[in-house]
């Protein structure tokens, strides 16, 4: 279902999104919303696929038309103060660890990268990704950011993949999206320390594009557009260059997944505590937005 508002026309059948269509701007808010976790959960990953495939089907649309006014932009963000998302869902990892469900492990790889895939490919159209983060992107978080074809980061952000502190590494594309943004060997020194960095680090090593004071990314978001007017073409064609130079096969995100998934099945009692340990910190930083939050059985 569609309504409109004062800020656009808004799908209002998302419970892990909010998807606002800004037709002046040529531009939809892919906003995500957390009623648990702020973490890449089942039902987040459900309504962003969703999400996806109408925000492909009207660009899609568009194109064939040769509408000048067709929906141009994306812009993944959002809606919890201080937080862009904290990554996998820990709770769910561990549960299909201690059970042996390599199977459903597997599907929920395949669905993170399916989503992130079309992030980076734009959809297969002359479209444009963005992500703006405003908080704390880690491990699939971040994936979800580094996917976009650019990243405004404001000053207050944090990135990080702590998947190296408990046996693991980020699987859903963290290495195939940062090689091609820096090098092969900076993108696994990168991953590999499992630190926080700020969004000025990364924005001096060519991570993130943008780089704002906090509270200015979404006009931020707005000046990008209002800067591409007029040129739109000469960067489209800057993007196909660029993707033809450093193309992402769907193949190697795959082969990623499965590595990933065989790791994770492997990992010692020993990393699962920490994973317990982590789960508790997400928890906690979840806490001052939704005090009755219950925690998560230890496992």
């Amino acid at each position: 279902m569609m309504e409109k508002n004062e800020y656009g026309v808004v799908a209002t059948d998302y419970r892990h999104m909010d998807l606002v269509f800004e037709p002046g701007r040529q531009l939809v808010w892919a906003r995500f919303k957390y009623p648990g976790v702020p973490c890449m959960s089942k039902g987040l990953l459900e309504d962003v696929a969703r999400a996806q495939d109408v925000v492909a089907q009207q660009a899609k649309a568009g194109c064939q038309r040769d509408d000048p006014n067709r929906l141009m932009y994306q812009v993944l963000c959002s809606g919890m103060p201080g937080v862009f998302n904290l990554g996998g869902d820990l709770a769910h990892f561990m549960e299909l660890i201690h059970t042996g469900n390599r199977n459903a492990l597997a599907e929920y790889a395949i669905s993170c990268i399916d989503i992130l895939y079309q992030s980076a490919i734009s959809y297969d159209l002359p479209f444009t990704t963005i992500a703006l983060v405003q908080g704390e992107a880690l491990g699939g978080g971040f994936e979800a950011a580094l996917s976009a074809n650019t990243l405004i980061a404001e000053k207050g952000a944090r990135f990080g993949f702590p998947e190296t502190v408990f046996g693991l590494f980020p699987g859903m594309g963290a290495f195939s999206f940062l090689a091609r943004r820096l090098s092969p060997a900076l993108a696994k020194r990168l991953i590999a320390k499992g630190k926080l960095y700020t969004a000025e680090e990364l924005y001096d090593m060519g991570v993130v594009d943008i780089l704002v004071d906090d509270g200015r990314g979404k006009e931020a978001v707005y000046e990008y557009i209002e800067h591409r007017r007029g040129r739109n073409a000469g960067y489209q064609g800057l993007e196909r260059i660029v993707d033809q130079y450093h193309p992402l096969p769907y193949s190697e995100l795959r082969d990623a997944a499965d590595v990933w998934v065989d790791t994770a099945m492997k990992l010692s009692d020993r990393n699962l505590r920490m994973v317990q340990y982590l789960l508790g910190a997400q928890q906690r930083r979840f806490e001052p937005y939704a005090p009755e939050v219950s925690r998560v059985r230890a496992v």
